[in-house]
């Protein structure tokens, strides 16, 4: 499935790993995804944008565990996770628009950037205090059994939020309850700063889920076949009433934790180098090269028709005009109450050519 396909299915019960064209398609999605992702980060780095969560090094963790999932299911994200909403079917324009946050923001300008919603897609807004949509995801699990729904929630987090309140609650919950969850751990071996060995003793993070009394499994993030197959059985035990799976996705994060950090003062650079061996776009394009699926010439064609899909949206975004301040007074009751009626008339005189200064 293309990074712009409409959202997937659910996989086939024979459908172990993917293969062919579908390979094909991870691939054009983990390509676009890294080289969004350096745009991305350029254009923080040019004043162009406010603030972004690099997530290069973790492309394959997010496409397969996207392809792993069902349309009908829930995704409660962390901020590395818009190329789980690309793969879903939103829209390249919708992620960027949201980046800047201009008029075609689905957002409003409401979120920072990089805290992406997509209703269309059951993609819920991301935030920023960590782990608070763990318990988030379990509960909406327990409302679509409920309402005998068929599906499972997953909801993604980084290695410090196993750390969090909201990691232990929602996992204990999950537990009890059997809830259809599936919590997909990104170890990327660092919680802005703070390596994994400094935050727990445990050997993986993936054997917390056994204090809760349901199934946790390593899987090497790197390898999109690997993980494809880890979120497919997660999902087959949820909607078969099972219960929940902790997956930890071994990956590294190659950049800084976001636009706000700098991780040359806490890693070393040949401990960087050593990781990018282990590039997930580049063991993929390994493996399609030769399995004779790619070759050269159309691998350089998937590069550029990425770059030049990125360039159209970003040039389109900062050609579009800038929200209405007075939009803010929008969406925050269904019927306006007198008192935001009088605010909205009181900015709006503070906003005109010649209006009040104070």
């Amino acid at each position: 499935m293309a990074a712009t396909a409409s959202r997937p299915s659910a996989p086939a019960p024979s459908e172990d790993r993917l293969g062919g064209a579908r390979l094909v398609d991870a691939y054009r999605a983990m390509v676009l995804a890294r080289a969004l992702d350096e745009r991305c980060l350029s254009l923080q780095r040019q004043g162009r944008i406010g603030f972004y969560a690099p997530h290069a090094g973790q492309e394959a963790a997010l496409v397969g565990s996207a392809l792993a999932v069902a349309a009908e299911d829930w995704v409660f994200p962390a901020y590395r996770e818009m190329t789980v909403a690309l793969v879903r079917g939103a829209s390249l324009q919708a992620v960027v628009d949201q980046l800047f946050g201009d008029a075609g923001d689905l957002a409003k300008g409401r979120q920072m950037p990089n805290h992406f919603a997509f209703r269309d897609q059951h993609f819920v807004s991301a935030s920023s205090p960590i782990g608070t949509q763990i318990p988030q995801a379990v509960g909406a699990a327990m409302a679509a059994r409920y309402r005998k729904q068929a599906i499972t929630t997953i909801t993604y987090f980084g290695d410090g939020a196993t750390s969090s309140n909201d990691f232990h609650a929602g996992l204990n919950f999950a537990g009890v309850f059997r809830a259809p969850t599936i919590f997909f751990c990104q170890n990327n071996e660092w919680a802005i700063s703070l390596p994994r060995e400094r935050q727990t003793r445990s050997s993986t993070l993936a054997m917390k889920a056994e204090a809760y009394g349901f199934p946790g499994v390593v899987v090497d993030g790197n390898d999109v076949n690997a993980v494809y197959a880890a979120v497919r059985a997660a999902r087959a035990r949820a909607v078969a009433g099972d219960g929940p799976t902790l997956i930890e996705a071994q990956v590294y994060r190659f950049g800084p934790h976001s636009t706000s950090d700098d991780p040359r003062r806490y890693r070393a650079d040949a401990q960087v180098e050593e990781a990018r061996r282990r590039d997930p776009v580049a063991r993929l394009r390994a493996e399609l090269l030769a399995a004779q699926l790619l070759d050269e010439a159309a691998d350089a064609a998937l590069a550029e028709e990425a770059r030049t899909r990125i360039g159209e949206a970003i040039g389109r975004a900062e050609a579009t005009p800038a929200l209405e301040p007075l939009s803010i007074f929008d969406d925050v009751f269904a019927q306006p109450t007198a008192r935001l009626a009088e605010q909205r008339t009181d900015c709006a005189a503070h906003l005109a050519p010649g209006g009040r200064s104070s």
